[in-house]
């Protein structure tokens, strides 16, 4: 950690939000911040204020006072819903071919297998589109099933009722029978169909595009994904040449892969001036294990090697054993099987221990609500410790600062477990 970092006070800084696999337009996280900050702070006793900014990148800015000191802070979204919402542009068919792909690719590379033993709470997550989206086709097919049974029962019961000769009426029963037939895939079609309309309740099909968007290039970028983060590492080259005391980028989810493969680029490019801005990165409820034990992902592993052993970026990874949708407290470097003896600290692997910065009226609200809490980290805490979204975005020090004498969490994880270590050179 370099002196620069550790003493500057920070007036003016720029962040960078990088979403996880999420196709809902990024004024989302304007108002999640807008409201989750106006609880912390009222929580914490300091003050924010938020205003739209314009420009072709959306964003807000941030009028800060804590502990005194006055910050402005400007938050973009680097913004790839796009990108998100085509991969999920898929028949139904189609999706229920994806849940065969994307088995095949975590069983065949024996990554579920290995990914079991670091988190089973990320693994159920990922088993549970596939389940439920079995269950909706074995439910639409007895639906379909009993359609079929139903009409021709009732076309029986109204023949006899109109043909008082028995034989007569089973002389037709082939006839019913055929006119039944299309009433089972239509009635079966409408039901998937259905389960798809509202799957902002069941997130089968979401999730089973999240997980097959990388199984399906086995842990590589796809082309478009790449272009895009060739154009967020301009928008961070150029906070980095700004007049700004730190950029921060924030990775959550998906997005903490894609913020450290970015990163590592710029570093490779030796765009970090010495008497420029700090540079943190802070990864929250990150699933980089999924991605990086996957055959392809060289280059991922490549990047996660290269940011474990600078001394010019500060990076803290912030996840909970709370949160079942992340690979908690798993050091992703050490697990993906390429932190070598030169590693230095990064990432600090640290909890935001739900069950202790949450009240237990608030922890009894959330537990079982599995994808907000996903989100817990960028929201308030009632309870909060040393993890504070809000503080770290818009508060006086830079990452390094605040975390400098923070030790790891003792109950981390940094087995190698990974089949592929190879990295791209």
């Amino acid at each position: 950690m370099t002196e620069q970092e550790t003493a500057r006070p920070v007036r003016k800084r720029q962040v960078f939000y990088i979403p996880g696999y999420d196709p809902i337009h990024p004024r989302r996280y304007r108002e999640l911040y807008r409201k989750e900050s106006a609880d912390q702070a009222e929580i914490s006793g300091y003050r924010l204020s938020l205003s739209p900014t314009s420009g072709a990148r959306y964003g807000w800015q941030i009028e800060a006072e804590i502990d005194g000191a006055k910050v402005d802070t400007k938050v973009e979204v680097l913004v790839w819903s796009d990108i998100v919402r085509d991969s999920m542009e898929n028949t139904i068919p189609a999706t229920y071919l994806q849940i065969v792909r994307t088995a095949w690719t975590y069983l065949a590379s024996g990554a579920l297998f290995r990914l079991m033993f670091l988190r089973k709470g990320p693994i159920i997550a990922a088993l549970y589109p596939v389940g439920m989206l079995l269950l909706q086709l074995v439910i639409a097919l007895l639906i379909g099933a009993f359609c079929t049974w139903a009409f021709q029962a009732l076309s029986v019961f109204v023949a006899r009722l109109m043909i008082p000769i028995p034989e007569l009426v089973d002389a037709y029963r082939p006839v019913f029978f055929l006119l039944s037939v299309p009433l089972f895939p239509m009635a079966a079609i409408a039901v998937l169909r259905w389960f798809k309309s509202k799957d902002n309740r069941f997130f089968a099909y979401y999730l089973m595009h999240d997980y097959a968007y990388s199984a399906h290039w086995n842990g590589a970028n796809p082309p478009e994904l790449e272009a895009r983060m060739t154009i967020f590492r301009g928008a961070i080259l150029e906070a980095l040449a700004s007049d700004v005391d730190e950029v921060l980028v924030v990775g959550h989810s998906s997005g903490a892969h894609l913020a450290v493969s970015i990163l590592a680029d710029i570093l490779r490019a030796g765009a970090v001036r010495e008497a420029g801005p700090a540079l943190g990165f802070l990864s929250l409820g990150q699933v980089v294990p999924m991605v990086s034990f996957l055959r392809d992902a060289g280059r991922l592993r490549a990047d996660l090697r290269m940011l474990s052993e600078q001394d010019i970026v500060a990076w803290v990874d912030v996840t909970a054993p709370g949160d079942g949708c992340a690979f908690a407290l798993c050091d992703p470097v050490s697990v993906s099987g390429v932190a070598r003896e030169d590693k230095k600290k990064w990432p600090l692997v640290i909890s935001a221990a739900f069950t202790q910065s949450l009240s237990p009226e608030r922890w009894s609200e959330l537990r079982w609500r599995f994808f907000r809490l996903h989100f817990q980290y960028l929201c308030a805490f009632d309870r909060p410790k040393d993890y504070d979204y809000f503080q770290i975005t818009a508060g006086p020090k830079t990452l390094a600062e605040r975390f400098k004498d923070r030790p790891p969490s003792k109950s981390r994880i940094e087995r190698p477990l990974n089949r592929y270590t190879s990295v791209n050179t």
